[in-house]
């Protein structure tokens, strides 16, 4: 038997790429799981215990963090929160590996998000090796690209442009660097054949930020939010990005392409966990509701090759543990796995049976770390453990608890980072380096061994897929755009660029033989179309005119909308009222009634937003209706009779509020100006029945020290009953 396992274990190895070659893994700590998205770390002789009160703590800094820090060119980053009250901010900070001395940090502030200030600084941070880059995936869907120094590279507005979905859950994907590429994932709604709520995945060039591709693997999510990361592997020479996802499935998608390969079906609801690969296998969990029974929980191990729906045919054992937030470790034909109470398991790799079991707490939520024959882990209520795993039972070497200057824990939802012999972590009061003191420190920069190796494609092979890069953009009036073909054979190998026959899809404008784009100055959307090797590919395209914008409605056909607004089309849609055509927003099927549409781009400022609306009543039920303009919401509240000014809708930061009596099945018009003052934002608001004349005066005006600068024009609607739109304008502050 041991001389099978250790044939089979040959053979995977042979025919599937770690994520990152062994040699690469010391020194250094760019993403969550380390160098090789698993875990592991080949440093050796780290410390076996430690104490707050100074044995092997090397130092501490003042941060509030909930996530694992990346450890790069001698530099500890982290994201997290701070400031109070009005001043509350999503903070990304980095510290001197060796001392801890703050090199730099860079705030920003959560909007047009439902995220509670205690998730803030969910995310991961990513780290480039090759550049230096620092990725940070806000809560709300701010996306920043850093250099090193702390500088903006580039940066984008994910809810604005490409519908990222913000709930209230904070679950926040992690990006993730494969070759030169940038992967990241969440639920989105968007225009066209991306309306429909998905967890999908992009991919964009990581030094520029230009959209590669889309991958659309799954159905409609269960759960909005969802914090699985991809896994990047090679099968069988093929390169794939492994990833748990909104709908309960666990993803294959080729790397370079998008393309879906196979789906294991393992949930009820959403993915929370990350996926390890070892030998061939794939190794998740959860703590939903099994497929298959009504048991709540399971950790599996499958066969990592095939196509379609592999969920039958490739699992290898199952096991009824309810772990839904911890990634699996994988080590020496072991399996270590924490569950949602905190016990920390160790399974074996080839059955799945029980080697030894050890409590490390009451909850459960970051993942372990192995690193000099010891394990890391944590546990959500202040407790940072140093494990010795023995083959038949473990013990516990260290345990610490930590605490915050009130007195209770400090919340730990992170895991460790283990660099330059020593280990840094990040909790609610504080981040951490541990380490032997009487070592001296030393930042070497790990081996930049490239991510795994893939064989090219062999001379003369066909190609099978292209992309049409970019694959979307985004113009103002009198912009153009310039696209290239890229060719990949069937195992998603790069062919190179490609020489093309260019159309246009419901675009009016010219593109010439090179892909150069000129489209007319008004605003449209629709297709940019390739052919090459008798294979199709196609980018999609919006264009918007400047403003003044203007919409009534009557041009859109019912059941649709325009086409350059974006956000999930069942929520609203064009209908027939009293003769007019009007943008309606009716009751949703899943009880989640809240939702925004953009109508522009996210680098508009100095505008104002009017719109008429209704709103409609059932028994009690009345919703809210309202505006937005550059990243600030104005909502007329029918349950309170009110007008709300807000940002950020959980936490109400700048919010202010009005009484304001309105009624049901009334038109009225609202209107809506954002003005950068300096180092602060002046929003006003004004409502009154259309009916009659406007009033001069405004209805509401707030002040917002951390002014939001630029952001898309937009409707929001919580609608328990129908609200409907209409006559909406967009015009230049004067």
């Amino acid at each position: 038997m041991r001389g099978s396992r250790v044939l089979r274990t040959l053979l995977a190895a042979a025919l599937i790429g770690p994520a990152l070659t062994a040699s690469a893994a010391a020194g250094e700590w760019p993403h969550w799981r380390g160098p090789d998205q698993n875990g592991i770390s080949s440093e050796s002789g780290l410390i076996s215990a430690w104490s707050k009160d100074g044995q092997n703590l090397i130092w501490s800094a003042p941060f509030t963090g909930r996530s694992t820090p990346v450890v790069i060119d001698g530099r500890v980053c982290a994201n997290g929160r701070v400031g109070e009250g009005i001043m509350r901010q999503e903070v990304v900070a980095c510290f001197d590996a060796g001392d801890g001395r703050k090199l730099w940090e860079h705030r920003f502030t959560p909007y047009l998000t439902t995220v509670p200030w205690n998730r803030v600084g969910w995310a991961n941070l990513t780290a480039d090796p090759d550049t230096g880059y620092i990725y940070a995936q806000g809560v709300g869907g701010t996306f920043i690209c850093f250099d090193k120094n702390g500088k903006v590279v580039w940066q984008k507005s994910l809810v604005e442009e490409y519908g990222f979905f913000s709930g209230y859950g904070g679950r926040t994907q992690t990006p993730l660097i494969d070759e030169e590429r940038l992967i990241v994932t969440f639920v989105s709604a968007s225009w066209g054949d991306w309306s429909a709520p998905r967890h999908r995945l992009f991919a964009f060039d990581k030094r520029s930020g230009e959209h590669l591709w889309t991958s659309t693997p799954g159905a409609f999510p269960a759960d909005m939010n969802s914090q699985s990361t991809p896994v990047a592997a090679v099968v069988d020479d093929r390169r794939i990005l492994v990833q748990g996802n909104g709908d309960g499935w666990i993803y294959a998608v080729d790397a370079r392409t998008g393309e879906k390969i196979w789906g294991f079906h393992l949930s009820k609801r959403a993915i929370n966990s990350t996926v390890a690969i070892a030998d061939g296998v794939v190794y998740a969990g959860h703590s939903e509701e099994n497929v298959d029974e009504g048991q709540m929980g399971r950790v599996v191990a499958f066969d990592i090759r095939g196509s379609g729906d592999i969920t039958r045919s490739n699992e290898k054992w199952r096991r009824s543990i309810t772990a839904g937030f911890s990634s699996p470790l994988v080590r020496n034909g072991r399996v270590y796995i924490v569950d949602n109470s905190a016990n920390l398991h160790c399974l074996d790799a080839e059955t799945g049976q029980d080697v030894w079991e050890l409590n490390i707490g009451r909850v459960g939520k970051g993942s372990p770390t192995w690193a000099d024959g010891k394990i890391f882990v944590t546990e959500v209520n202040g407790l940072f453990h140093i494990v010795e795993p023995g083959q038949q039972e473990a013990r516990s070497l260290d345990v610490e608890e930590l605490s915050v200057p009130e007195g209770r824990y400090a919340e730990i939802y992170g895991s460790p980072a283990i660099a330059y012999g020593r280990i840094y972590f990040t909790t609610e009061g504080g981040i951490y380096c541990l380490g032997d003191k009487s070592k001296p420190f030393s930042a070497s920069r790990s081996s930049r061994t490239a991510w795994p190796s893939q064989a090219a494609a062999p001379s003369g092979a066909k190609a099978a897929k292209l992309l049409a890069v970019p694959a979307e953009v985004r113009l103002k009036a009198g912009e153009s755009a310039e696209f290239r073909v890229l060719a990949f054979d069937e195992k998603g190998r790069a062919l190179g660029q490609r020489n093309a026959t260019w159309r246009l899809d419901g675009l009016e404008g010219t593109i010439d033989g090179q892909g150069r784009l000129q489209p007319q100055a008004k605003t449209q959307f629709g297709l940019v179309t390739a052919e090459a090797d008798g294979i199709t590919a196609s980018a999609r395209v919006r264009v918007y005119a400047d403003l003044p914008l203007s919409e009534d409605f009557e041009s859109v056909e019912p059941g649709q909308r325009p086409g350059y607004m974006h956000g999930a089309l069942a929520r609203f849609q064009v209908a027939d009222l009293e003769g007019n055509k009007v943008l309606a927003k009716g009751r949703s099927p899943r009880s989640i009634h809240r939702h925004n549409t953009f109508m522009g781009p996210a680098d508009w400022s100095g505008y104002t937003i009017q719109g008429d609306m209704l709103a409609t009543r059932t028994r009690r039920r009345v919703p809210d209706m309202g505006l937005i303009n550059s990243g600030y919401i104005m909502d007329v509240m029918g349950v309170h009779q009110r007008i709300e000014l807000r940002s950020w809708s959980s936490e109400l930061r700048m919010a202010k509020v009005v009484p304001f009596a309105w009624q049901a099945d009334v038109w009225y018009t609202l209107k809506m100006r954002v003005d950068i003052e300096g180092d602060k934002a002046i929003i006003r608001g004004k409502v009154w029945p259309r009916s009659q004349q406007e009033p001069q005066e405004w209805t509401i005006t707030a002040e917002d020290p951390l002014p939001i600068r630029q952001g898309s024009p937009g409707l929001y609607g919580y609608s328990p009953t129908t609200i409907y739109y209409d006559n909406i304008k967009v015009v230049r502050n004067r």
